[in-house]
């Protein structure tokens, strides 16, 4: 890859990043997506993109807990029973086809329910029964580990419409959420891959920037609505990613 298809790329990144970043998500979907259609080498696509997610969820979970915008509460219980059962569902090889065609056909239907309804005054959060976020923690990490992507991108929608948590709250549990995971999911996958591709460092920097831009407007300047359609927005490019390019 020359210089300038390394350039572009990490510009596609940038933007990713900031879409992404500005709702809690740290957009491996994207990045999968984008390097699929750039021809990249399938081994170093999947190390490439969690390395990317662990940086853009980094920054992100910071931004949010910084503004107030994390709760320890809501993330524990999901998040202690995701990281076993992601390591688990990476382990296993399957034929994912259909299971991600259907998979995507449901983010399109979140993102449909959050965008047409995004307007709507948002319930009070109430709380989550701990036995059921251990069960859809689970159930969530299996799920991202079966299909390479960040499982922020089911969990904000789940708090959002079963009124667990407010949109920005949902921001900053999801980018935590999909840290942890990022980061279980790297080590494991470097167990087999090694190297990563040259113009990495030139992604990281695009990313990084996108990262910081990103999760500042989500934490601080944009509305709920605003932040509601943009989630939508990002469900439904996940939902499509999953879709055409299905393995």
């Amino acid at each position: 890859m020359s210089l300038a298809e390394s350039s572009l790329l990490g510009m596609v990144f940038f933007v990713t990043a900031v879409l992404y970043s500005s709702v809690g998500n740290a957009g491996a979907s994207g990045y999968l997506a984008v390097m699929t259609l750039a021809g990249l080498a399938p081994e170093a696509m999947k190390s490439t993109a969690l390395l990317l997610n662990i940086l853009v969820a980094l920054i992100a979970t910071v931004r949010f807990y910084r503004a107030g915008y994390f709760s320890w509460a809501l993330f524990w219980p999901f998040t202690v029973a995701s990281v076993p059962c992601a390591f688990l569902g990476g382990a296993l090889v399957l034929p994912s086809g259909l299971y991600q065609g259907l998979v995507g056909i449901v983010l399109l239907f979140a993102a449909y329910r959050l965008f047409w309804y995004a307007d709507q005054p948002p319930a009070h959060p109430t709380g989550v029964p701990r036995g059921v976020a251990l069960l859809l923690g689970a159930g969530l990490g299996f799920v991202s580990g079966l299909t390479g992507i960040g499982g922020g991108i089911f969990l904000s929608p789940l708090l959002l419409m079963m009124g667990w948590a407010e949109p920005r709250q949902s921001a900053g549990v999801s980018a935590a959420f999909i840290l942890v995971n990022s980061v279980a999911g790297f080590f494991g996958e470097t167990m087999s891959v090694h190297a990563l591709p040259p113009a990495a460092p030139l992604w990281v920097g695009a990313v990084v920037v996108g990262g910081f831009v990103g999760s500042e407007l989500g934490a601080r300047q944009f509305a709920e609505v605003t932040l509601r359609r943009l989630l939508a927005l990002v469900l439904a490019m996940a939902g499509l990613k999953l879709i055409v390019f299905r393995r």
